[in-house]
């Protein structure tokens, strides 16, 4: 290993070790906490007791969220009486909540002055009539008297994308709300009542009505059934066949034992110093410890022994599998080692899943053996490999310190899960770089085709499936357009770096094909701009690809020798700078004429006089500020460490958009400046990696080589244009520099799907660069 590089790795495992062990210092400083094991609810018949957020440990209920009823005959009913949140209800065969039912003829539906009867309805659409006319709906559309409604005054991008989409006859699922006053869209309006104070909507293969959640009192939607009227929102469910139930976030699994109701809470439990509570009668806790270095249970280590030993037959029926012989001891113990990993977060994951997960100590053992396999795997790691490694471990850091200061058990299930996508990313990650070290040669270029459009076509079916079943927050626990955009780098790397090699490619396929080629990222970036629209209703994913665009028309313009391109972007990025610069100091009025989300840039510019839509800014602006240049506790956090209660709790999504503010509140401006380093070097790292391949594609004289010069060249660009792009929107919306948009901080947040499909993959493919760079230079050097 070359003197240089020595140092470099002697200072990331100085500082890796540094993060290690204050994690570790956190979690044997964390005080003991108790919650609930099981919660007791005995009832004679007839008796009723009402429970809420104390009761349930459930810290974001109600003070008297539920009343649990037991009839003559020994059953159980739940009622809800919270203001505005639902009980979810949860069974074998089916999910349901309350304050819903399935339309059926014959109904009526009265709500503020308004009466409605349904004439007919079956599982794909009702009719009703009321307000003076005839109305249809199939899960998709509201037609009034046979005709589609106006878009309504105000409706964003995304809807009117949705809204146009409908009318092909390929509808998006749309509900039909009630209130406002005024006829529009899918809106029925109703006088005196709030837009969406009840829905129609498609769910479970059929139409629903229901009345949604509400932040303050709401208007009764009174539901007449059997000619029996009552408000739909308290209707009284049976709890026969019902396995758990959700209030407030908190899951509660339910099971009898003779006259008493057993709930046994899961997740978003709240946590106390010392087991005692005050409880009405009828209402028993039993008692558990949080326990921090707690194994997982029989099932959870039954998993991960049966993956251990399917690695293990794998390897000996392969013999010298994974690697060609020749091979050094060192790096096939190294790809084990890095195997075991990603198999060991593989079984984590699924005990999380499973709801009975190993305590945060252990996973953060699992976290670390994933950080070593990555910074001592044999071969050049580069610097941007090294800078992510050590991302990584403040991001861990800071994950644990956010769920030890919580007084609740749902934010260290944040630490466990980033803990087991980092053993399976960097794990696996590890071993790829390991197995590609030991090939030599390239494949066959129609076969690398193919793989680029299986990736394609796969991130296309994934947006697909989260336009059709999911949500903004993704589907499946999974947020396909992470993995989009690495298919949407990758690809367009390829045809970049095909399209500079022209003339000198090898005259194998047909000029229609050649263009496919390079057009083939069109249908991607399309696909995810139209999702970003219809699917996301935001404007930072459209910042982010812009972003992402201007950096791929640069790197291109250098690469060609394009300099009055290159200049005329770089202009244009200064310009936009500029511009949010001139509308900061722009009135709140001038901003709302603009009419593009105007609501989002007045609470940006004026947060004060919009408390309740600007408390993400003010809050996050008030914990940065406790924070001050060294930390809460003036000693960068480490007087903290560990120890439950802060301020920037109370902040929404702290774990995931406003991780900064976390960061800041507890560590300071101080250790914020050193973080800034850290990401600039990593941005900084996989740009000299891309220029470094750009100057080995100029070089050599083999079209083949050349292609993967520039394809390393430009798909490292790409990856470091998103990344920047997410350090920027993050860091400008905690910061209150541009209005808050929902992007995650790459490394610091929670973001399970930006870690493993994005991140992950970036660090290993720089890392691969790095190292046959290495060795393609070092075989120049040496006299053949």
């Amino acid at each position: 290993m070359k003197p240089r590089a020595y140092v470099g790795r002697t200072i990331a495992i100085a500082l890796l070790a540094l993060l290690c062990a204050l994690q570790l210092f956190g979690l044997l400083r964390a005080p003991a906490l108790w919650s609930p094991a099981v919660i007791g609810v005995t009832l004679a018949p007839g008796e009723s007791v009402a429970l809420g957020q104390r009761e349930l440990a459930a810290p974001l209920a109600d003070p008297a969220h539920i009343r649990l009823r037991r009839d003559a005959d020994g059953g159980w009913w739940l009622r809800n009486t919270s203001a505005g949140k639902q009980v979810a209800l949860e069974r074998r065969e089916a999910n349901s909540r309350t304050g819903t039912a399935r339309p059926a003829p014959g109904q009526q539906l009265r709500i503020g002055q308004e009466q409605f009867t349904l004439t007919s309805a079956d599982s794909r659409e009702v009719a009703f009539t009321g307000a003076g006319s005839a109305w249809r709906y199939d899960g998709a559309v509201l037609l009034r008297d046979g005709q589609m409604q106006p878009s309504c005054p105000g409706t964003s991008i995304g809807s009117r994308a949705r809204a146009l989409w409908n009318r092909t006859g390929l509808a998006f699922a749309r509900p039909l709300s009630f209130g406002g006053n005024l006829h529009c869209d899918n809106r029925l309006g109703v006088a005196y009542v709030a837009p969406g104070s009840a829905l129609i909507r498609r769910a479970d293969g059929g139409l629903l009505i229901e009345v949604p959640a509400a932040d303050g009192q709401r208007i009764p939607l009174m539901l007449t059934i059997d000619g029996v009227a009552g408000n739909l929102a308290e209707k009284e469910v049976a709890l026969a066949g019902v396995e758990s139930i959700a209030a407030g976030r908190t899951r509660l699994s339910l099971r009898t034992d003779g006259a008493r109701l057993l709930l046994e809470p899961q997740r978003h439990v709240a946590l106390y110093a010392e087991p005692r509570v005050l409880l009405p009668p009828g209402v028993q806790w039993q008692w558990r410890q949080r326990g921090l270095w707690s194994l997982p249970a029989a099932g959870g280590l039954i998993a991960a022994m049966v993956l251990l030993a399917l690695a293990g037959v794998l390897a000996r029926c392969r013999g010298s599998w994974p690697f060609v012989r020749g091979v050094s001891t060192h790096t096939r113990a190294a790809a084990g080692a890095s195997l075991m990993v990603a198999l060991c977060g593989v079984a984590f994951l699924l005990v999380l899943r499973g709801g009975a997960p190993p305590g945060a100590g252990i996973s953060a053992l699992l976290g670390w053996a994933a950080l070593w396999c990555c910074l001592l795997a044999p071969g050049r790691l580069g610097v941007a490999a090294v800078a992510g490694v050590l991302l990584v471990a403040v991001g861990l850091l800071a994950q644990l310190e956010l769920g030890l200061a919580a007084m609740e058990s749902s934010m260290l299930r944040h630490f466990q899960k980033t803990a087991a996508l980092l053993a399976i990313g960097l794990g696996a990650g590890s071993f790829i770089r390991l197995w590609m070290g030991a090939r030599r040669g390239l494949a066959p270029q129609a076969r690398i085709e193919y793989g680029f459009a299986i990736l394609a076509i796969g991130a296309l079916a994934a947006l697909l499936l989260q336009v059709a079943f999911g949500n903004e927050t993704g589907v499946f626990d999974v947020q396909p357009v992470e993995f989009a955009k690495l298919a949407l780098t990758v690809l367009t790397a390829h045809c970049l770096a095909i399209g500079l090699g022209w003339h000198a490619a090898p005259a194998d396929a047909s000029l229609p094909l050649r263009w496919f080629r390079l057009g083939a990222p069109v249908l991607l970036f399309l696909a995810m701009t139209g999702f970003a629209l219809v699917q996301v209703d935001d404007y930072s994913p459209l910042i982010l690809l812009g972003l992402w665009s201007a950096a791929m028309v640069f790197a291109w313009s250098l690469a060609s020798r394009r300099r009055a391109c290159a200049a005329a972007v770089a202009c244009a990025v200064l310009a936009l700078a500029g511009g949010i610069a001139l509308m900061r100091g722009a009135g709140p009025q001038q901003v709302a004429d603009l009419g593009f989300y105007a609501d989002r840039f007045m609470v940006w510019l004026d947060p004060s006089t919009h408390p309740h839509t600007g408390q993400q800014l003010l809050l996050g602006a008030r914990a940065i500020a406790e924070g001050a240049w060294l930390g809460s506790d003036s000693l960068l956090g480490v007087a903290n460490l560990g120890l439950p209660g802060s301020s920037a709790l109370l902040v929404p999504a702290v774990e995931d958009d406003f991780a900064p503010s976390f960061f800041l509140n507890r560590h300071g401006l101080a250790a914020g400046l050193a973080l800034w380093l850290l990401q600039a070097l990593f941005v900084l790292g996989l740009l000299q990696t891309a220029a470094r391949a750009n100057a080995t594609a100029r070089a050599t004289g083999d079209f083949r080589q050349a292609w993967l010069g520039r394809f390393r060249c430009f798909a490292l660009c790409g990856g470091a244009a998103f990344v920047l792009g997410h350090f920027v929107l993050s860091w400008g919306t905690n910061l209150a520099i541009f209005p808050v948009m929902g992007q995650p901080m790459s490394f610091l947040s929670a973001g399970g799907s930006h870690l493993l499909f994005f991140i992950c993959p970036l660090l290993m493919f720089d890392a691969v660069s790095a190292q046959s760079l290495e060795e393609s230079r070092d075989a120049s050097l040496c006299p053949t």
